[in-house]
């Protein structure tokens, strides 16, 4: 099989780069063969002309492919993760085998990829305002950024030559498949898989991790420091009796720094393997993102695999798994957070196996293998012409 991605720039970290090389190993693990055909924007930025070359890419759909790659390859299966900016969208068309693609954004519905404008969710251009992307600049403050990308989605999601092509789509939570329902996305073609993280609880905090951390109770957050992160809010409201450190780094690093309260502490950036060895001896992960991200973020995995429960503010795919999992607890509001934090400190140390366990079934690396695969047999069976979608569906709940 073949996974198609194109790299998002290193100087903004990705869950879905890490993803993309995890499934690899993972499908590798299990006996298959696997190839990676990928862009990486890295070494192709630095080309003359880059940026004119990507935006008329996103806007026509004609430009770099991965076909002549893929026919050597001869895969049976072909998994496209992100083509977003450096691969084109003509060449779906003329694959001619079995094709699934993963939901790891919202960008066939959102220039952003965020649905999140201005603080709070955003679904305008969706919802009949193709152009709203446009006049706010939702791409990267720029209305010439965005332009390419929302004459592209002008037609709406299900249109997406992506989405339309293949014969599964891979969603990972489900409040994303609803939204891509709602969107007007095919229910046959959507299957729930979640994203996995290794056995993170299995890394034993190092000696320096403990040391740092302390062993008077503390919380963590890990992840980029940005708006639609809600690292602001977070740092505006938390009580000044709580000790939290801030894993991460992003544009909003002096603004947070300025308001926090005198028991927050900046860590920095740390690798995975790092992180994996340090949650161990947190209390628990605080999870505060006002966007609808499309899955539970993998740091919240890696707590779960961690023993560490998580408190997550209401409305994102994490704070939907912690309820319905019963793995920490959700918070509605800045006001209810000083009061979430004090009850959180008094049961979430007992959670903490119950916390291994659910990641154990719901989001091992066997769990998602098993998934995959399954999605996998229905795309080729369909491809094949061997079995009606409608009769294939199978979601593969977490």
């Amino acid at each position: 099989m073949a996974l198609v991605h194109s790299f998002y720039s290193s100087r903004q970290p990705s869950g879905e780069n890490a993803a993309v090389l995890d499934q690899a190993e993972a499908l590798r693990a299990a006996g298959h063969e696997v190839a990676v055909v990928a862009a990486h924007t890295d070494a192709l930025q630095a080309e003359p002309g880059y940026a004119l070359r990507a935006a008329v890419r996103v806007a026509t759909g004609f430009g770099r492919s991965p076909l002549d790659t893929l026919s050597r390859f001869a895969p049976d299966i072909v998994h496209v993760h992100n083509l977003f900016p450096n691969f084109a969208t003509d060449w779906l068309s003329r694959w001619p085998g079995a094709l699934v693609a993963t939901l790891h954004n919202y960008r066939p519905a959102c220039a952003a990829g965020t649905l999140f404008r201005n603080g709070q969710m955003c679904t305008a251009c969706p919802d009949g305002d193709p152009w709203t992307g446009l006049r706010h600049g939702c791409y990267r403050g720029a209305r010439s950024a965005t332009l390419p990308l929302a004459w592209a989605g002008r037609a709406g999601a299900a249109a997406h030559p992506l989405l339309r092509r293949a014969e599964r789509l891979v969603a990972l939570s489900e409040r994303s498949r609803a939204l891509y329902l709602r969107f007007g996305v095919p229910a046959e073609k959507l299957s729930l898989v979640p994203n996995f993280v290794g056995a993170g609880g299995q890394v034993r905090p190092t000696e320096a991790a403990v040391e740092a951390t302390g062993t008077v109770h503390r919380w963590v957050y890990v992840g980029r420091l940005s708006a639609e992160k809600g690292i602001l809010p977070l740092l505006r409201n938390w009580p000044d009796s709580e000790p939290l450190d801030v894993i991460g780094s992003g544009p909003l690093e002096p603004a947070c720094r300025e308001i926090a309260p005198m028991r927050v502490r900046f860590l920095g950036t740390f690798s995975r393997r790092e992180i994996a060895s340090r949650l161990p001896c947190y209390t628990g992960l605080v999870f505060p993102s006002v966007c609808p991200e499309t899955a539970a973020a993998l740091v919240c995995q890696e707590a779960l695999a961690a023993g560490v429960p998580v408190l997550a503010l209401s409305g994102s795919a994490a704070a939907d798994s912690v309820r319905r999992d019963g793995t920490g607890a959700v918070y509605r509001g800045a006001d209810e957070l000083p009061h979430a934090l004090t009850s959180a400190r008094m049961h979430f140390p007992g959670l903490r196996e119950h916390c291994r366990r659910t990641h154990a079934d719901r989001y091992s690396v066997r769990r998602w293998t098993a998934g995959v695969e399954a999605v996998y047999a229905q795309a080729m069976n369909q491809s094949a012409g061997l079995q009606p979608a409608s009769v294939t569906e199978a979601v593969c709940r977490a």
